[in-house]
């Protein structure tokens, strides 16, 4: 096996898919540093689910939600990929699609009391899990809108993806915590606390 250390980022920069090479710092690699951070707050979610016939649908939903992550990871790595989907290119395949999660909100959003109010993120830990996972992915698709609104290709793909996932985790929290008899916490609101 290959070493993992390569010693080419020593100086503070990296790759991108193209083979140019960018700072650390960059904004762009920071938003593909924030859609790996989403990808592992995931997999701490998939790993404390528990093996149930009610929770195994969802564990197999995130598996393939952090395969869809990695391939938005390749995607915002590839300026030149980027610019061909924000140009129309009708060849060009951003590999994620966030249509295709409407159907698990709604299948998790099944049989959930209606909110009547906001709630703080918590419940059994994989719940938590994925509530921590909606704010990296809220965190992320805010530094996606704010590279396209300094103009840099950053496609619709993306945007539409975080945007329907931060849903979907909020509702696949809200649905552990009930299949776990775990009621969510109602904020209680500008009261100061006892």
């Amino acid at each position: 096996m290959p070493r993992i250390y390569t010693r080419t980022g020593d100086g503070g920069e990296t790759g991108l898919v193209d083979g140019s090479r960018t700072s650390k710092a960059n904004p762009r690699v920071d938003l593909y540093g924030d859609v790996d951070e989403l990808n592992s707050a995931l997999g701490m979610a998939v790993s404390a689910l528990p093996g149930t016939d009610t929770l195994d649908p969802l564990k197999q939903d995130l598996i393939r939600i952090q395969a869809d992550l990695f391939e938005m990871g390749a995607l915002l790595a590839d300026p030149g990929r980027c610019q061909s989907l924000v140009s129309g290119d009708e060849g060009a395949d951003p590999g994620v699609d966030g249509a295709l999660l409407e159907p698990v909100i709604d299948r998790l959003g099944e049989g959930l009391p209606p909110l009547r109010a906001f709630i703080l993120p918590g419940g059994v830990p994989a719940a938590s899990s994925l509530h921590l996972g909606r704010s990296i992915c809220r965190r992320a698709e805010r530094k996606a809108v704010g590279l396209r609104n300094d103009e840099v290709a950053i496609p619709d793909a993306a945007l539409i993806y975080l945007n329907r996932l931060s849903d979907l985790l909020f509702v696949a929290a809200r649905h552990v915590n009930h299949a776990a008899g775990c009621q969510d916490i109602i904020w209680p609101g500008r009261r100061a606390p006892k």
